[in-house]
């Protein structure tokens, strides 16, 4: 609490006059308020409840700049401790982790997990990642032997991460596979997996459920 008086006049006021210390404006208290305040037994350090919220939301939060496109936001503290490459939006952290690439390997970690997954689970059945023999594109996963096909699509088939036209050109690929799965009478299954912004084992057992089940299921009318 910020009296404007000195202690020895508090007195000779019907009220005090403090100040706000997240707005800085004036306003006024009883003299029994004010005693409590000065005891320690009360806080008066705002004028309204507002200014209350908005000081302490102030400590818990951090002001950060957005490491793809530089524009400034607020973070929660307890996620700035998290990481030290702050993003304003899931669309600024894939475009900048894509840019920055040590690698030039296409497929995500979510494929290679499902792959390795997949594998130990099916030993006995031919499974085909990533390969553009059979409708002469690229398929995620293909299983011969059940006419089965799976698609892993992240964000870039259904936000412009890197613009319109690019999201267009890769929503006319995704029609054009999904055509000659048609052709070739392939059952492809679209798996959205994009809200795995990051991947973790935990997050992706929802993704490799849905695969075991469609699997299982054609198995079992075989």
């Amino acid at each position: 609490m910020k009296l404007l008086i000195p202690l020895d006049e508090l007195e000779l006021v019907k009220q005090v006059p403090c100040e706000c210390i997240n707005c800085n404006s004036i306003f006024y208290i009883s003299k029994s308020c004010a005693r409590r305040g000065i005891k320690g037994t009360r806080k008066n350090d705002f004028c309204s409840h507002r200014c209350n919220y908005d000081y302490k939301t102030k400590l818990m939060t951090t002001q950060c700049s957005c490491l793809n496109c530089k524009k400034s936001f607020i973070k929660k503290n307890n996620q700035t401790k998290r990481s030290n490459n702050h993003f304003c939006s899931r669309s600024c952290a894939v475009t900048f982790n894509n840019k920055n690439k040590t690698t030039g390997i296409r497929r995500s970690k979510l494929e290679s997990w499902l792959e390795l997954k997949l594998s130990y689970l099916y030993p006995n059945l031919e499974i085909h990642y990533n390969r553009k023999d059979t409708i002469n594109g690229e398929l995620d996963i293909y299983i011969p032997s059940l006419k089965l096909a799976f698609e892993i699509n992240g964000i870039f088939h259904y936000e412009p991460i890197y613009g319109e036209d690019k999201l267009k050109q890769i929503n006319s690929n995704d029609n054009r596979k999904f055509q000659a799965c048609l052709e070739h009478g392939i059952e492809l299954c679209i798996i959205d997996s994009s809200k795995l912004t990051y991947f973790k084992e935990s997050s992706a057992q929802k993704y490799l459920d849905i695969i075991l089940n469609i699997i299982n299921n054609k198995n079992s009318l075989r």
